[in-house]
């Protein structure tokens, strides 16, 4: 429900101006979700920090795959920040404008994280397949040079697919309202509000899709398929457990985030639902981050161990 008092804030602002409504109108939830979202906002930052600091500060750590969990910490870190400060003000507030450059910025940013979380639980993936599958051959494929490149290419894939497709959102003319029922700059939220054809930009949708999202999910379900395969081979139930433990955790993520991801932005515009939209949001952007650093450090010995060892030097 859109109040007198916003209305008024968007007519005060600048026409170029959005209104971001946040997550809910009701005053007596926002002092609640602030605290709710800044515990989980600080949870994020405290434990990928962590998972960072003891990775780096514990060279037995220093091998391909904490490299990629690192890297991963690394986007969980700057999902949040790129919507979670922004939403906390919103809820102190009630309400926020963005410029029209900032919310492309976000948008941008926002995408171009998501295809390079894409690209890097790929390169995970293929790091876990061949630790289990070509074991022999691992030194050599995951050589350090080879993590940074591989690492370094996640980054530049990521950032540089979604580019075009921003640029051509850029152009569109957001005649229908300039208030964005988000707490960020949603991409379906965006479009909703234009009053321009959308053929294009939802196949471009779907083009980005099936150039990053679909091949990278490809092939990290080949690698699974060819992983547990792999694992069922081992005679010794031990061996079994032991070999599948190593990818587990990563599984784990992988489901979490392209499930919620997919469901999101591979849809026509025409099936957007905001009461779905905002819960599947705050999944990915506050909740998913959040849990990573948990998923990967309760389940593996070694992270525990390194962190015992920092802990007990200091």
């Amino acid at each position: 429900m859109i109040t007198r008092d916003k209305m008024e804030m968007l007519n005060r602002s600048h026409v170029a101006d959005f209104l971001l409504l946040g997550i809910s109108d009701a005053p007596e939830l926002r002092v609640p979700l602030f605290l709710v979202f800044l515990s989980m906002y600080l949870l994020t930052l405290l434990g990928n920090l962590t998972i960072i600091s003891v990775i780096c500060l514990s060279p037995p750590l220093h091998n391909p795959m904490y490299f990629f969990i690192c890297n991963l910490s690394v986007l969980d870190i700057s999902y949040s920040t790129v919507t979670q400060p922004s939403l906390l003000a919103m809820l102190l507030e009630g309400h926020s404008t963005i410029s029209f450059s900032n919310c492309m910025s976000q948008l941008y940013v926002f995408m171009s994280l998501a295809c390079t979380e894409f690209v890097s639980l790929t390169a995970m993936s293929y790091d876990r397949y061949v630790a289990i599958c070509k074991p022999l051959h691992y030194p050599v494929k995951m050589s350090r040079i080879n993590c940074l490149l591989l690492g370094a290419l996640c980054w530049v894939v990521g950032f540089l697919d979604p580019l075009a497709h921003t640029l051509v959102i850029a152009k569109l003319p957001f005649c229908r309202s300039r208030i964005i029922n988000h707490f960020y700059c949603d991409l379906s939220t965006l479009l909703n509000l234009s009053c321009a054809d959308k053929l294009l930009i939802e196949i471009m949708t779907y083009v980005v899709g099936s150039v990053v999202a679909l091949p990278a999910f490809a092939l990290t379900l080949s690698s699974y398929v060819f992983i547990i395969t792999s694992v069922l081979q081992i005679n010794s139930t031990a061996g079994r457990h032991k070999a599948f433990s190593t990818c587990a955790s990563h599984l784990c993520v992988v489901i979490l985030f392209y499930g919620t991801v997919l469901i999101m932005h591979m849809r026509p515009s025409s099936q957007y639902l905001l009461v779905q939209d905002k819960p599947l949001s705050v999944l990915y952007t506050a909740v998913i981050p959040m849990l990573n650093p948990l998923i990967y450090s309760l389940r593996n010995k070694d992270v525990k161990k390194s962190f015992k060892k920092i802990m007990d030097f200091k």
